[in-house]
């Protein structure tokens, strides 16, 4: 098991921190177990994770049905080694020497289950590339 300094820190971010955030999060801690420390955050969150995103990933074996939407705080971000936004625009904190990635992904807000799924199948995707580059099964 990797210590928590040799432990990979990704942060994702979205707006609402409802869907996309929620998603990469969950499907990182789902396939990358306690290789990688994983938070999500949003720079205006929601009340609650959006039902449909909810209902998805439930399809896929991974609840997130008691999961939070937390505010994004410039801790977060400095405590991340990979920040990956999901559509935050200009509201997230850059810091020096963070590696940034940016998702390009439709929002699932005020969507049906059906216009979620294809939206979760492009984030595991993104997920298990992640893994491989940052935190490989082997290297636990």
């Amino acid at each position: 098991m990797n210590t928590p300094a040799e432990q990979p820190s990704v942060l994702f971010v979205c707006v609402h921190n409802a869907g996309r955030s929620q998603m990469a999060a969950a499907f990182l801690t789902h396939l990358a177990g306690d290789r990688v420390h994983v938070r999500s955050a949003g720079s205006a969150p929601s009340a609650t994770v959006n039902p449909a995103v909810v209902e998805a990933m439930a399809e896929v074996g991974i609840d997130v049905s008691a999961e939070v939407p937390k505010v994004l705080t410039v801790e977060a971000v400095q405590s991340s080694d990979v920040v990956i936004t999901m559509g935050c625009g200009d509201t997230c904190p850059v810091f020096p020497g963070k590696r940034y990635l940016d998702w390009e992904l439709q929002d699932p807000a005020g969507q049906g289950v059906d216009a979620v799924r294809p939206i979760r199948d492009e984030i595991e995707k993104r997920i298990r590339g992640l893994i491989d580059e940052i935190a490989p099964a082997g290297r636990a």
